[in-house]
């Protein structure tokens, strides 16, 4: 169970926990919790977490660690025709190597379409864009670091280290 004030991922949203409250009508409890970046905006969810939904936010080691991973990250094949349902299936574990794949394999199908004078996939671009937020949006939060900061800071080691 999580504590008041603690710094938690719920989906895509980096959240503090505002208070745990008794649902009297159910017998539950359930965390009230707001976004850090929109305050006004309220979630409750019950603290059971039976869907594993709420995670502990990583922290600034584990960040670094998991950004050291990425030169070494494989990516999926690029001539899948099924790479819309892979995609899906790799966002949905929430596991951060998972986004990774879906960054790096997006963003080389879409430099070699565009290498061969064709237009960029939407389909690699709205993977690409739902990974990368999922991903930089919480190693921002742990890194204290902002979005672009994060992406800047990635593609640099990557530079690096490849």
């Amino acid at each position: 169970m999580f504590e008041i004030g603690e710094i938690v991922v719920y989906n895509q949203y980096i959240c503090k926990i505002k208070d745990i409250k008794k649902n009297n009508m159910i017998g539950n409890d359930y965390y009230v919790m707001a976004p850090v970046n929109d305050e006004s905006l309220i979630i409750d969810l019950p603290t059971e977490n039976r869907l594993g939904s709420i995670k502990k936010i990583m922290t600034k080691k584990e960040a670094e660690a998991l950004i050291k991973k990425i030169p070494k990250t494989e990516i999926l094949d690029l001539n899948d025709k099924y790479i819309e349902q892979k995609y899906k299936e790799l966002i949905k574990t929430g596991n951060k190597l998972d986004l990774i794949k879906i960054i790096k394999t997006s963003y080389m199908r879409n430099y070699i379409r565009i290498n061969n004078k064709k237009k960029a996939s939407e389909k690699d671009n709205i993977y690409l864009k739902k990974a990368e937020d999922l991903l930089y949006y919480e190693l921002s939060y742990s890194l204290s670091m902002s979005y672009d900061e994060v992406k800047e800071y990635i593609s640099d080691y990557c530079s690096k280290n490849s």
